[in-house]
Protein backbone atom coordinates (compact mmCIF):
# COMPACT_ATOMS: atom_id res chain seq x y z
CA UNK A 1 0.00 0.00 0.00
CA UNK A 2 1.19 3.69 -0.61
CA UNK A 3 1.36 6.32 2.43
CA UNK A 4 -0.80 9.07 2.40
CA UNK A 5 2.04 11.47 2.32
CA UNK A 6 2.75 12.08 5.86
CA UNK A 7 5.76 10.05 6.27
CA UNK A 8 7.13 8.69 9.51
CA UNK A 9 5.98 11.53 11.23
CA UNK A 10 3.93 10.61 14.84
CA UNK A 11 0.51 10.16 15.66
CA UNK A 12 -0.36 12.03 18.55
CA UNK A 13 -2.58 10.08 21.15
CA UNK A 14 -4.73 11.96 23.70
CA UNK A 15 -6.63 10.36 27.15
CA UNK A 16 -6.93 7.81 29.46
CA UNK A 17 -2.83 6.00 30.43
CA UNK A 18 -3.73 3.65 33.00
CA UNK A 19 -3.42 0.30 34.69
CA UNK A 20 -5.68 -1.93 34.25
CA UNK A 21 -7.14 -4.68 36.61
CA UNK A 22 -9.02 -7.81 34.63
CA UNK A 23 -10.89 -10.23 36.60
CA UNK A 24 -11.91 -13.53 34.33
CA UNK A 25 -14.25 -15.53 36.25
CA UNK A 26 -13.87 -19.68 35.80
CA UNK A 27 -17.62 -20.25 36.44
CA UNK A 28 -21.09 -18.37 35.98
CA UNK A 29 -21.01 -15.11 37.91
CA UNK A 30 -24.41 -13.83 39.74
CA UNK A 31 -24.84 -10.89 42.18
CA UNK A 32 -22.50 -11.26 44.66
CA UNK A 33 -20.89 -14.18 43.84
CA UNK A 34 -17.49 -15.02 44.74
CA UNK A 35 -16.11 -17.42 42.02
CA UNK A 36 -12.43 -19.06 41.29
CA UNK A 37 -10.64 -17.03 38.26
CA UNK A 38 -7.72 -15.35 36.96
CA UNK A 39 -6.97 -11.48 37.92
CA UNK A 40 -4.02 -9.72 35.61
CA UNK A 41 -2.85 -6.13 35.23
CA UNK A 42 -1.43 -4.64 32.02
CA UNK A 43 -1.22 -1.24 31.00
CA UNK A 44 -4.60 -0.01 29.48
CA UNK A 45 -6.62 3.73 28.86
CA UNK A 46 -8.36 4.15 25.39
CA UNK A 47 -5.16 6.63 24.23
CA UNK A 48 -2.29 4.15 25.36
CA UNK A 49 -3.90 0.73 24.25
CA UNK A 50 -4.01 2.80 21.28
CA UNK A 51 -0.73 3.91 21.37
CA UNK A 52 0.94 0.45 22.24
CA UNK A 53 -0.76 -1.28 18.84
CA UNK A 54 0.23 1.90 16.92
CA UNK A 55 3.62 1.77 18.18
CA UNK A 56 3.44 -2.43 17.69
CA UNK A 57 2.47 -1.91 14.08
CA UNK A 58 5.66 0.59 13.42
CA UNK A 59 4.50 3.60 13.75
CA UNK A 60 6.04 6.50 15.72
CA UNK A 61 4.03 7.35 18.74
CA UNK A 62 3.67 10.90 21.10
CA UNK A 63 1.20 10.29 24.23
CA UNK A 64 -0.89 13.27 26.10
CA UNK A 65 -1.83 12.01 29.22
CA UNK A 66 -1.64 12.61 32.88
CA UNK A 67 -0.41 10.30 35.04
CA UNK A 68 0.67 10.06 38.69
CA UNK A 69 3.99 11.06 39.96
CA UNK A 70 4.22 7.57 42.35
CA UNK A 71 5.51 4.09 41.32
CA UNK A 72 2.54 2.97 39.45
CA UNK A 73 2.96 5.56 37.54
CA UNK A 74 6.81 5.35 37.02
CA UNK A 75 6.11 1.72 35.76
CA UNK A 76 3.24 2.19 33.54
CA UNK A 77 5.66 4.64 31.50
CA UNK A 78 8.85 2.76 31.64
CA UNK A 79 6.29 -0.45 30.02
CA UNK A 80 4.92 2.45 27.46
CA UNK A 81 8.48 3.68 26.49
CA UNK A 82 10.05 -0.12 26.17
CA UNK A 83 6.83 -1.03 23.79
CA UNK A 84 7.43 2.47 21.24
CA UNK A 85 5.61 5.05 23.19
CA UNK A 86 7.27 8.61 23.48
CA UNK A 87 6.10 9.75 26.86
CA UNK A 88 7.64 12.77 27.43
CA UNK A 89 4.85 15.15 26.83
CA UNK A 90 2.75 12.95 29.39
CA UNK A 91 1.63 15.08 33.31
CA UNK A 92 2.31 14.07 35.88
CA UNK A 93 0.23 14.84 38.92
CA UNK A 94 -0.07 13.98 42.67
CA UNK A 95 -2.80 11.78 42.71
CA UNK A 96 -2.30 8.22 42.83
CA UNK A 97 -2.14 6.90 38.83
CA UNK A 98 -5.73 5.85 37.57
CA UNK A 99 -6.97 2.44 37.50
CA UNK A 100 -9.88 0.49 35.41
CA UNK A 101 -11.32 -2.85 37.12
CA UNK A 102 -12.89 -4.90 35.16
CA UNK A 103 -14.45 -8.35 35.28
CA UNK A 104 -15.17 -10.97 32.54
CA UNK A 105 -17.56 -13.45 32.39
CA UNK A 106 -16.42 -17.30 32.13
CA UNK A 107 -17.60 -17.01 28.20
CA UNK A 108 -14.91 -13.21 28.14
CA UNK A 109 -17.63 -10.47 27.66
CA UNK A 110 -17.56 -8.09 29.87
CA UNK A 111 -20.11 -8.51 33.53
CA UNK A 112 -18.97 -5.37 35.01
CA UNK A 113 -15.98 -2.66 35.24
CA UNK A 114 -15.49 0.22 37.37
CA UNK A 115 -12.95 3.53 35.78
CA UNK A 116 -11.23 5.57 38.68
CA UNK A 117 -10.22 8.16 36.16
CA UNK A 118 -10.13 10.78 38.84
CA UNK A 119 -6.06 11.92 38.07
CA UNK A 120 -6.74 12.50 34.04
CA UNK A 121 -9.98 14.74 35.31
CA UNK A 122 -8.46 16.56 37.34
CA UNK A 123 -5.62 17.36 35.20
CA UNK A 124 -8.04 18.64 32.52
CA UNK A 125 -6.84 20.75 30.02
CA UNK A 126 -3.40 20.69 31.18
CA UNK A 127 -2.37 17.38 29.30
CA UNK A 128 -2.55 19.51 26.19
CA UNK A 129 -0.63 22.45 26.98
CA UNK A 130 2.42 20.52 24.55
CA UNK A 131 0.04 21.73 21.30
CA UNK A 132 -0.07 25.30 22.58
CA UNK A 133 3.53 25.97 24.71
CA UNK A 134 6.18 25.52 21.78
CA UNK A 135 7.11 21.83 23.08
CA UNK A 136 5.37 20.77 19.75
CA UNK A 137 6.27 22.41 16.35
CA UNK A 138 4.00 24.86 14.84
CA UNK A 139 0.57 23.59 14.15
CA UNK A 140 0.13 19.44 14.57
CA UNK A 141 -1.06 18.26 11.02
CA UNK A 142 -0.25 14.95 11.32
CA UNK A 143 -2.44 12.59 12.25
CA UNK A 144 -3.91 12.27 16.09
CA UNK A 145 -6.22 9.89 18.20
CA UNK A 146 -8.64 11.17 21.10
CA UNK A 147 -9.83 9.37 23.65
CA UNK A 148 -13.64 11.27 24.76
CA UNK A 149 -12.11 10.21 28.45
CA UNK A 150 -11.26 14.20 28.82
CA UNK A 151 -13.16 16.54 29.55
CA UNK A 152 -15.53 18.58 27.56
CA UNK A 153 -13.16 21.90 27.87
CA UNK A 154 -10.13 19.38 26.95
CA UNK A 155 -12.42 18.80 23.93
CA UNK A 156 -13.11 22.35 22.88
CA UNK A 157 -9.36 23.14 22.63
CA UNK A 158 -8.63 19.70 20.75
CA UNK A 159 -11.05 20.75 18.16
CA UNK A 160 -9.00 23.82 17.48
CA UNK A 161 -5.35 22.98 18.45
CA UNK A 162 -5.78 20.13 15.69
CA UNK A 163 -8.05 22.01 13.07
CA UNK A 164 -4.80 21.43 10.59
CA UNK A 165 -4.81 17.62 11.33
CA UNK A 166 -4.97 15.34 8.65
CA UNK A 167 -6.57 12.80 10.27
CA UNK A 168 -8.31 13.13 13.92
CA UNK A 169 -10.11 9.76 15.24
CA UNK A 170 -11.99 9.84 17.63
CA UNK A 171 -12.92 7.11 20.22
CA UNK A 172 -16.33 7.27 22.08
CA UNK A 173 -14.92 6.18 24.89
CA UNK A 174 -18.70 5.52 26.47
CA UNK A 175 -22.55 6.16 25.71
CA UNK A 176 -22.39 8.71 28.74
CA UNK A 177 -19.49 10.93 26.36
CA UNK A 178 -21.43 11.45 23.51
CA UNK A 179 -22.72 14.58 24.39
CA UNK A 180 -18.87 15.92 24.24
CA UNK A 181 -18.11 15.59 21.04
CA UNK A 182 -19.82 18.25 19.51
CA UNK A 183 -17.07 20.61 19.04
CA UNK A 184 -14.98 17.91 16.85
CA UNK A 185 -17.86 17.37 14.58
CA UNK A 186 -17.05 20.53 12.59
CA UNK A 187 -12.61 19.41 12.12
CA UNK A 188 -11.88 18.89 9.03
CA UNK A 189 -9.70 15.58 9.29
CA UNK A 190 -12.54 14.21 12.01
CA UNK A 191 -13.58 10.41 11.80
CA UNK A 192 -15.73 9.41 14.78
CA UNK A 193 -15.58 5.78 16.46
CA UNK A 194 -18.78 4.17 17.73
CA UNK A 195 -20.36 1.07 18.69
CA UNK A 196 -23.43 0.34 18.06
CA UNK A 197 -24.98 1.54 21.57
CA UNK A 198 -22.75 4.26 21.60
CA UNK A 199 -24.18 5.68 18.01
CA UNK A 200 -27.93 5.26 19.36
CA UNK A 201 -26.59 7.33 21.94
CA UNK A 202 -26.10 10.32 19.69
CA UNK A 203 -28.55 10.26 17.51
CA UNK A 204 -31.21 9.44 20.40
CA UNK A 205 -32.53 6.40 18.14
CA UNK A 206 -32.52 2.82 18.12
CA UNK A 207 -30.69 1.49 15.20
CA UNK A 208 -31.17 -1.99 14.03
CA UNK A 209 -27.29 -2.46 13.13
CA UNK A 210 -24.09 -1.07 12.89
CA UNK A 211 -25.38 -0.07 8.66
CA UNK A 212 -28.34 2.07 10.21
CA UNK A 213 -26.47 3.80 13.02
CA UNK A 214 -23.76 5.02 10.19
CA UNK A 215 -26.54 6.12 8.04
CA UNK A 216 -28.31 8.06 11.45
CA UNK A 217 -24.77 9.61 12.19
CA UNK A 218 -24.51 10.94 8.51
CA UNK A 219 -28.19 12.19 9.00
CA UNK A 220 -27.08 14.13 12.29
CA UNK A 221 -24.59 15.91 10.80
CA UNK A 222 -21.45 13.75 11.63
CA UNK A 223 -18.76 13.82 8.32
CA UNK A 224 -17.14 10.73 8.90
CA UNK A 225 -17.76 7.82 11.10
CA UNK A 226 -17.24 3.81 11.85
CA UNK A 227 -19.60 1.71 13.85
CA UNK A 228 -19.07 -1.43 15.05
CA UNK A 229 -21.25 -4.02 16.44
CA UNK A 230 -19.72 -6.83 18.11
CA UNK A 231 -20.02 -10.21 15.97
CA UNK A 232 -22.38 -8.08 13.78
CA UNK A 233 -21.08 -5.78 10.83
CA UNK A 234 -19.44 -2.96 10.64
CA UNK A 235 -20.04 0.04 8.72
CA UNK A 236 -17.74 3.65 7.52
CA UNK A 237 -19.68 6.09 6.75
CA UNK A 238 -18.15 9.74 4.67
CA UNK A 239 -19.26 12.02 2.22
CA UNK A 240 -17.94 9.56 -0.53
CA UNK A 241 -20.36 6.81 0.48
CA UNK A 242 -21.05 4.01 3.06
CA UNK A 243 -19.21 0.48 4.04
CA UNK A 244 -19.78 -2.62 5.35
CA UNK A 245 -17.26 -5.45 6.50
CA UNK A 246 -17.92 -8.69 8.39
CA UNK A 247 -15.79 -9.66 10.92
CA UNK A 248 -14.60 -13.16 11.30
CA UNK A 249 -15.83 -16.27 13.10
CA UNK A 250 -13.81 -15.72 16.90
CA UNK A 251 -13.60 -17.43 20.13
CA UNK A 252 -13.78 -14.52 22.39
CA UNK A 253 -11.50 -14.67 25.34
CA UNK A 254 -11.23 -11.42 26.32
CA UNK A 255 -13.33 -8.40 25.19
CA UNK A 256 -11.51 -5.41 26.91
CA UNK A 257 -9.25 -3.03 24.84
CA UNK A 258 -10.58 -4.75 21.76
CA UNK A 259 -12.27 -1.36 20.49
CA UNK A 260 -9.25 0.15 20.83
CA UNK A 261 -6.92 -2.81 18.94
CA UNK A 262 -9.75 -1.96 16.23
CA UNK A 263 -9.31 1.34 16.11
CA UNK A 264 -5.53 1.74 15.83
CA UNK A 265 -5.48 -0.90 13.10
CA UNK A 266 -8.53 1.37 11.20
CA UNK A 267 -5.88 4.22 12.02
CA UNK A 268 -2.51 2.41 10.23
CA UNK A 269 -4.87 0.81 7.05
CA UNK A 270 -6.47 4.54 6.53
CA UNK A 271 -3.24 6.00 6.68
CA UNK A 272 -1.28 3.37 4.64
CA UNK A 273 -3.51 4.00 1.66
CA UNK A 274 -6.22 1.23 2.21
CA UNK A 275 -9.46 1.72 0.88
CA UNK A 276 -12.34 2.07 3.25
CA UNK A 277 -13.80 -1.78 2.70
CA UNK A 278 -10.27 -2.41 3.33
CA UNK A 279 -9.41 -0.73 5.85
CA UNK A 280 -12.41 -2.19 7.73
CA UNK A 281 -11.54 -5.49 7.19
CA UNK A 282 -8.05 -5.57 8.97
CA UNK A 283 -9.37 -3.74 11.79
CA UNK A 284 -12.08 -5.96 12.37
CA UNK A 285 -9.33 -8.68 11.80
CA UNK A 286 -6.69 -7.18 14.18
CA UNK A 287 -9.68 -6.97 16.67
CA UNK A 288 -11.00 -10.83 16.45
CA UNK A 289 -7.05 -11.69 17.00
CA UNK A 290 -7.26 -9.49 20.16
CA UNK A 291 -10.36 -11.00 21.60
CA UNK A 292 -9.37 -14.77 20.95
CA UNK A 293 -6.02 -14.11 22.88
CA UNK A 294 -5.93 -16.51 25.48
CA UNK A 295 -5.62 -14.17 29.17
CA UNK A 296 -1.59 -14.60 30.10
Amino acid sequence: MVRDGMGDSPILCVGAAHWDVIGRARAPLARGADVPGIATRRPGGVALNVALALGASGRRVKLLSAVGDDAEGDALLREAEARGVDRSLVLRHRRPTDLYVAIEEASGELHAAIADCAGLEAAGVAIVAPLEDGRLEGPWTGAAVVDTNVSAETIRLLAGALGAARLVAVSCASAAKVATLGPLLKAPGAVLYFNRAEAEAFCGTPCADARAAAAALGARGVRAAVVTDGAGSAAHVSPEGLWLAVPPPARVRGVTGAGDVFLAAHVVATLDGATPSDALETALDAAARHVSKETP
